[in-house]
């Protein structure tokens, strides 16, 4: 697993990961903001796999690719 997820990606998916557990804990939205676990997860890891099943990378390039 290569990372696939770079750094001003990382700090959205922090944001907003955050944002959407914060307002199902708070019940303002309901169940379905515990999703916010997915890109706070992925973030964490630096791997996502929708970006991988898409060929995508929001990373820079390393010198050996």
């Amino acid at each position: 697993m290569k990372m696939n997820v770079g750094k001003l990606d990382v700090i959205l998916r922090i944001v907003g990961g955050s944002a959407l557990i914060i307002a199902a804990y708070a019940e303002y939205i309901g169940p379905w903001g515990w999703i916010g676990f997915v890109p706070l997860l992925t973030a964490i890891v630096g791997w996502c796999p929708a970006y991988a099943i898409l060929g995508l990378k929001s990373c820079p390039l390393s010198k050996g690719e």
